[in-house]
């Protein structure tokens, strides 16, 4: 059941870089209005999941010592250098991603080093338990979307036909299905690493949902969708705590 939880989970997720296509079916103001409250839900999701399922597991499993900090140390570091690197972000706007002409190609490859990596931490979390899994597969999936609308928009600010752009960007997104197999593989057979793959995967969701999501949040000033997020985030979080309960 591991492998098919985590291959359909994989494919799920991979389906997700044709969602920048729902971008041209809405209205402008509208999709603003999605995302911006779809990225607070991402949020919530991140640290919902890093703080009620990925720690509680690491600790049930070792008691929580300096190398496992250093681990969730090791994946802040990691997704900041693939962000630097591809200079993607998570952002919900086209109108921000002007100054990423020219590196469409370089953004793919970042963006399919991220998916490889999603795809290990997705494999991994299904190894240790079904409701990490899918709270871990979730997660992935809401900050992924505001994530693949972006990088959608880079390929065709570059110049690149919506049809080819989504292609590529699918192409890229298929690496989560190579890393995904790769750890079924090979993680259950070297002792304490799925641990560390865990705590690399908790310190990538604190960076992502710190450095990413919540600077965009912060663009909206207006007070009534402000509570409008902060409900969002904290239904996030109420969502990761409810899957503690499935399986």
């Amino acid at each position: 059941m591991v492998w098919f939880n985590t291959i359909f989970s994989v494919i799920v997720v991979s389906l997700l870089s044709f969602s920048g296509a729902l971008l041209f079916l809405m209205k402008k103001e509208r999709s603003s209005h999605f995302l911006l409250y779809l990225v607070s839900f991402s949020v919530g999701a991140l640290l919902g999941d890093v703080f009620i399922h990925i720690l509680p597991e690491i600790v049930e499993k070792e008691n929580f010592s300096v190398s496992t900090g250093l681990y969730f140390l090791a994946g802040i570091v990691i997704f900041f250098a693939i962000e630097k690197f591809a200079n993607w972000h998570h952002c919900h706007d086209l109108e921000h991603i002007h100054h990423l002409k020219g590196l469409a190609y370089t953004n793919l490859i970042g963006d399919g080093l991220h998916n490889f990596i999603d795809g290990m931490i997705i494999a991994g979390a299904y190894l240790i338990s079904f409701p990490l899994g899918l709270a871990t597969t979730l997660a992935v999936i809401f900050h992924e979307i505001p994530q693949e609308i972006g990088d959608l928009g880079v390929l065709m600010y570059s110049g690149i036909n919506r049809a080819k752009a989504l292609f590529f960007n699918f192409l890229s997104a298929c690496l989560a299905l190579i890393g995904a197999v790769i750890t079924l593989l090979v993680v259950e057979n070297i002792d304490g690493l799925l641990v560390v793959l865990l705590a690399i995967a908790g310190g990538g969701f604190i960076y992502i949902a710190g450095s990413d999501l919540i600077p965009e949040l912060h663009k909206e000033c207006k007070f009534c969708r402000s509570i409008y997020q902060l409900l969002m985030i904290i239904a996030g979080m109420a969502l990761m705590w409810l899957l503690k309960f499935v399986g």
